[in-house]
């Protein structure tokens, strides 16, 4: 009995110690877990950061690529030495100055694009090259930036041809982007019907941004019509309203019923399109009423030639951070090693904002005349009227195909279920 008593007291000795374990070990794997989240956190807080550095590159480039363009000539005799440049240093500067700082950029970022993409979690390498290493990508960013000026320049234009393609995928990215968010806001401002708050600040919006549209329109004529002979401007502000009808009434339709605060939104961003095109017609036409800039720019044109670089910046920086809009098929629930946005595809759109951003120095124009530009003065000429034209076109296109495309595929569908019931009934006895 003396023997049972100290075994049973023995093994208590025993269980003690393991019970002990048990709770250190559940202490330290909660702190471990509790370790983890704070690293994921810090580490998520490097990535988002790291945006706005890339964008400040972004927008670094940008300023160079003016500074080539209208200056350079003057103030940098270096490049007069370069072999590449030819006789002078005339092709470093303007049009094919601009277009190297272009490629410059274009390898910066599609190196990135290349070394990131696929990354999914926090914790790999290519994240860390990512947000950190910015020492070593300075570095890279100025032998990107310099590898240009030492090509010839004939291997220059055929890259500006190629940045012509590079834009214009760009701003198809940014279109399906801008619909992406105006579908994002029609929904949280109109969410249920029951919600009668919500709706009724959807609609003050919806008529808010109709009243601008139409304002917009009616503005336009008096200003870019000063004549009856500028039937080319009459076609581009009459269209403009044809499709502004064309999206309200579309959308007001029983069939399609998506209100109104989506197609005002979409009307005011395609009149913002035409005026846009309107204003980038040369300042020499009749039908044109800004004045001509001079050679050193006013106060309105400075900040206008400063806000336009602002709003090339922004729109990458935004369509950069938007992949979502672009999957095909949605991810399951993002876990907390996760990256918060695609590296692969921020960098990709970096890469293609650098061919946007030259088209729109260099006026969409590759030919020696386009060499001769105004300083201060971005996206003027008769190709960036063009451009934008048809970009408005296609948004609005693009659009409307968005709110008919349910309706056409549910009619197919049930079309193709009428067939296969009436076999069903025909086959029961």
């Amino acid at each position: 009995m003396r023997v049972s008593t100290g075994a049973v007291e023995g093994a208590e000795v025993n269980i003690r110690p393991r019970n002990s374990e048990i709770v250190s070990q559940e202490e330290v794997s909660g702190s471990l877990e509790q370790k983890n989240l704070v690293d994921y956190s810090a580490e998520r807080k490097k990535s988002l950061r790291a945006r706005y550095s890339y964008g400040i590159i972004f927008l670094v480039t940008n300023l160079i690529a003016w500074f080539i363009r209208d200056y350079g000539q003057r103030l940098l005799p270096q490049l007069h030495y370069l072999k590449a440049c030819g006789p002078g240093g005339h092709d470093c500067f303007r049009t094919l100055g601009v277009l190297r700082v272009s490629l410059g950029c274009f390898i910066f970022f599609f190196l990135m694009f290349l070394s990131t993409s696929n990354t999914k979690k926090l914790f790999e390498a290519r994240n860390t090259w990512h947000s950190r290493w910015w020492s070593f990508k300075f570095f890279l960013f100025v032998v990107s930036v310099a590898i240009p000026f030492f090509l010839s320049s004939d291997f220059i234009q055929l890259y500006g041809e190629f940045a012509r393609i590079g834009a214009g995928i760009f701003l198809l990215l940014q279109l399906v982007s801008v619909i992406q968010f105006i579908n994002w806001w029609n929904n949280y401002w109109m969410p249920d019907k029951e919600m009668k708050q919500s709706c009724s600040i959807g609609l003050f919006m919806s008529t808010l941004f109709y009243i601008a549209s139409i304002c917009g329109i009616v503005v336009m004529y008096p200003f870019y019509v000063p004549r009856a002979s500028c039937t080319l401007n009459i076609f581009f502000i009459t269209w403009t309203a044809i499709l502004l009808i064309v999206m309200m009434v579309i959308s007001l339709h029983s069939k399609v019923n998506r209100g109104l605060l989506s197609s005002g939104i979409m009307a005011s961003y395609v009149v913002f399109l035409c005026w846009s095109a309107i204003r980038s017609e040369p300042a020499t036409q009749k039908c044109n009423t800004q004045e001509q800039v001079n050679g050193n720019g006013d106060w309105i044109t400075i900040l206008s030639f400063l806000m336009a670089i602002c709003a090339i910046v922004m729109a990458t920086f935004s369509t950069g951070i938007d992949s979502q809009s672009f999957q095909f098929r949605k991810d399951g629930v993002q876990q907390e090693d996760d990256i918060p946005y695609k590296y692969g595809f921020f960098h990709l759109v970096f890469s293609l904002g650098a061919m946007y951003f030259a088209m729109l120095f260099i006026s969409w124009n590759l030919n020696s005349s386009a060499r001769k530009t105004i300083r201060w003065s971005i996206d003027v000429g008769w190709a960036s009227t063009w451009v934008k034209i048809v970009n408005e076109w296609f948004a609005a296109t693009i659009y409307l195909w968005t709110l008919i495309s349910p309706v056409v595929i549910q009619s197919k569908v049930m079309d193709h279920d009428e067939p296969m019931q009436q076999t069903d009934d025909s086959a029961m006895p």
